[in-house]
């Protein structure tokens, strides 16, 4: 197996405005699972297209090992790349599917009819390989996608959102199957998705991409609890945190709805405006406390999701009756409240508050 290096690689396409990826600097580790996550057109997918050698890159080194990949060809650089449609050959059997590219490199047979057995035992498709792809559902052919690639034995795996063709329930299961056969392998996987559930319950490190620039890598219990700057802590976390921009009073407090946000003085000396901070809350950090002692809130929408219940509350700002931002806050699934209700929010603890640089977006507090 090998680590992968990006190191300033730079994909510039032709009228754009600025780089699809820009000197994005990214090690893997040997055996690692990493999930390039970010909205559309950020740059993940060119980034990993990059990698397998289906787009040119116009600045900087790719690496696989020691190797620098970045103009090899794609077939000489092994990679075995998941699409996201499959990519069947339909008048082929599973096995065919499977074997067709030890096929056309030359293999044997007895060695092909081997390695796609083995590749149907991990994946369970054993009872599968003489069936043609009509006549499988879409998760068994995602992972007739993958018994593709696993009997190749790459040293690196590349992922373009294998499981967006999938309905909720199957992305759920399969997700799970392809991080356990991930670990089983520990083959270098590179996967890219734009669902940040799935990037946080899969990779060993999450890189969150934004037009083109990486954001932040990090496991994904640390980026949760540490995002970087504004854009990660919005991106990662459904529903996703709290943001507010909030003058600060003199004695460094933030008012939101009339209660006072603590904001670190450490976090004030950073600021670029000192006059207002970005607060950040996740909705899990907020309570439900006695009347007058917290935010007060009107509910708008409660969204009623059996073990979790989540409101939307409207918060008044000044004295305008317009002047209003919105709040997402789990609540007691067992006794939520209903729409038109006024409750009052706290943050469990001054610790979970975030704060931002309102101007450049980074993070201030530790």
């Amino acid at each position: 197996m090998a680590t992968v290096t990006f190191d300033g690689a730079t994909r510039h396409y032709a009228g754009g405005e600025r780089p699809a990826v820009d000197a994005l600097d990214l090690e893997i580790g040997d055996g690692e699972f990493l999930v390039l996550v970010g909205p559309s057109g950020c740059g993940k997918s060119t980034s990993l297209r990059m990698l397998a050698g289906l787009e040119p890159v116009d600045g900087g080194q790719i690496r696989i090992g020691d190797r620098d990949v970045s103009h090899v060809d794609p077939s000489d650089r092994d990679i075995a790349m998941v699409f996201q449609n499959y990519a069947l050959y339909p008048h082929m059997s599973v096995a065919d599917n499977m074997g067709f590219a030890l096929k056309i490199a030359g293999r044997p047979k007895d060695e092909i009819g081997k390695r796609v057995r083995e590749a149907a035992d991990i994946l369970d498709l054993t009872e599968f390989l003489d069936r043609k792809p009509k006549a499988l559902s879409g998760g068994q052919r995602q992972r007739v996608a993958m018994g593709r690639a696993i009997v190749r034995n790459p040293q690196v795996f590349c992922m373009d959102e294998p499981l967006s063709n999938l309905d909720a329930k199957l992305r759920v299961a399969t997700r799970t199957q392809i991080a356990s056969l991930q670990r089983r392998l520990a083959v270098t996987t590179v996967y890219v998705t734009h669902d940040q559930v799935e990037a946080m319950t899969m990779g060993d490190r999450v890189a969150v991409l934004k037009d083109g620039l990486l954001q932040q890598v990090d496991k994904p219990r640390a980026m949760y609890d540490h995002p970087n700057n504004m854009f990660v802590a919005g991106f990662i976390g459904s529903p996703a945190m709290n943001l507010f921009t909030l003058p600060v009073g003199p004695d460094g407090t933030a008012y939101l709805g009339g209660f006072a946000l603590p904001v670190p003085r450490a976090a004030l000396s950073q600021l670029d405006d000192g006059g207002r901070v970005a607060v950040g809350v996740r909705p899990e950090d907020l309570v439900v406390v006695d009347s007058g002692q917290g935010i007060a809130a009107t509910v708008v929408l409660v969204e009623e999701l059996g073990s979790d219940a989540f409101v939307h509350a409207a918060v008044p700002q000044g004295d305008d009756p317009h002047d209003e931002v919105m709040l997402v806050a789990r609540v007691n699934p067992k006794s939520p409240p209903d729409k038109g209700d006024k409750v009052w929010l706290a943050p469990s603890s001054a610790e979970i508050v975030h704060a931002f640089d309102p101007v450049g977006g980074a993070r201030l507090t530790p």
